[in-house]
């Protein structure tokens, strides 16, 4: 069955169709890990986008019931330059195209996915359509340019009613902006008890639950959309120590009176180095965010920058000079990716013990 890609530049990639014959418009961006597509393809943060994987193979293991990072996949298309029908793995429970047809998403392979990458590169994220091969391109051109993509895209993923996940050590209450149980899984492997709160908890209603810490989970879209959890974020510093991830970071830093802006391509992917000022450390970290913290809007605020994207100078680790509170816009849990930044969860329990034993709080 063949299908087309087409871009809002006019660029039209023909090629063959699997998963749905659904035809889709979204936010068309790359990802440049080498292994993981489950997980990127059920990372809530891709919600409302048509995500191209450069590793040209894609499905060769398949689908399993353990690698989701969510239960239900939020990415509008998957482009890709070969997909595998036929998976070997002994996890493995459906191949990608069957699942994609189960949960109505389109997928396009068989393009040449280094130039869509160059693409993107050159002229930033693009809007884009998977449609058939029938579709008239400069009729779907139009509608590209047409077309307002959604915005507040947290409010579609985010958990609608709190819900505990109970452990014998700290509280912590995790705010879900479009949360990977990736996160969830570190804390709970830490022994926290934790509940899970929607984007729209107040501070009042997150104070309540007398946590022993706040976490700020990961999500899509443009932070300044969530106006409610920057409110929310100004209640509770201070008040409750904090760690912030992604686009928790994103909230946090502009709770604190800093600037983001979106970035021409983002960084997507599992291989992106960062370095920690302080020691001069550099850890291989994964990452999925299209927005970043404005580096010059930092300093009239009480925030210092921690941690520095090497690729581009970015900045990726932020802390609070006064209160216990520090971020980072890289994925400390991976799923998928390097797990060199995983001791940032205990970093953030330490601080948390820390804070019980001097009563500082």
């Amino acid at each position: 069955m063949k299908k087309q890609l087409i871009l809002e530049d006019g660029t039209v990639f023909l090629g063959e169709g699997f998963g749905s014959d659904s035809e889709n418009i979204g936010e068309v961006v790359f990802n440049t890990g080498m292994t993981g597509y489950q997980e990127i393809l059920s990372d809530p943060s891709y919600c409302g986008q048509i995500v191209t994987l450069t590793y040209p193979l894609i499905g060769n293991y398949g689908i399993n019931r353990d690698d989701f990072e969510t239960i239900t996949p939020y990415i509008y298309g998957f482009v890709v330059k070969e997909f595998c029908d036929f998976p070997s793995n002994w996890r493995s429970e459906f191949s990608i195209d069957e699942y994609f047809k189960m949960k109505n998403i389109p997928g396009i392979s068989g393009i040449d996915t280094r130039k869509l990458t160059r693409i993107i590169r050159m002229h930033g994220t693009l809007k884009g359509a998977i449609c058939s091969a029938d579709a008239n391109p400069e009729e779907v051109i139009k509608k590209l340019k047409g077309t307002e993509l959604p915005i507040n895209q947290v409010d579609t993923v985010s958990t609608k009613t709190a819900y505990p996940s109970p452990g014998r050590g700290p509280r912590v209450v995790l705010v879900d902006y479009g949360m990977k149980h990736g996160i969830l899984r570190e804390l709970n492997q830490r022994g926290c008890d934790i509940v899970v709160v929607p984007h729209s908890a107040t501070a009042e209603e997150v104070l309540q639950l007398k946590p022993d810490g706040i976490m700020l989970s990961n999500g899509p879209g443009d932070p300044k959309d969530v106006s409610n959890a920057i409110e929310m974020i100004k209640g509770v510093l201070g008040k409750v120590p904090l760690f912030g991830i992604c686009l928790g970071h994103q909230l946090f830093a502009l709770a604190c009176g800093a600037d983001t802006e979106k970035m021409k391509f983002g960084h997507r992917g599992s291989n992106h180095p960062v370095k920690e000022l302080k020691s001069g450390r550099v850890d291989i970290t994964a990452q999925n965010h299209g927005y970043t913290v404005n580096e010059d809007s930092i300093k009239n605020t009480e925030l210092e920058v921690t941690h520095i994207a090497l690729n581009d100078g970015t900045v990726e680790g932020l802390r609070h000079k006064q209160f216990p509170a520090f971020t980072v816009q890289y994925h400390p849990e991976a799923s998928p990716g390097p797990e060199d930044a995983n001791g940032l969860f205990d970093q953030f329990l330490n601080l948390i013990e820390v804070n019980k034993k001097e009563g500082v709080l």
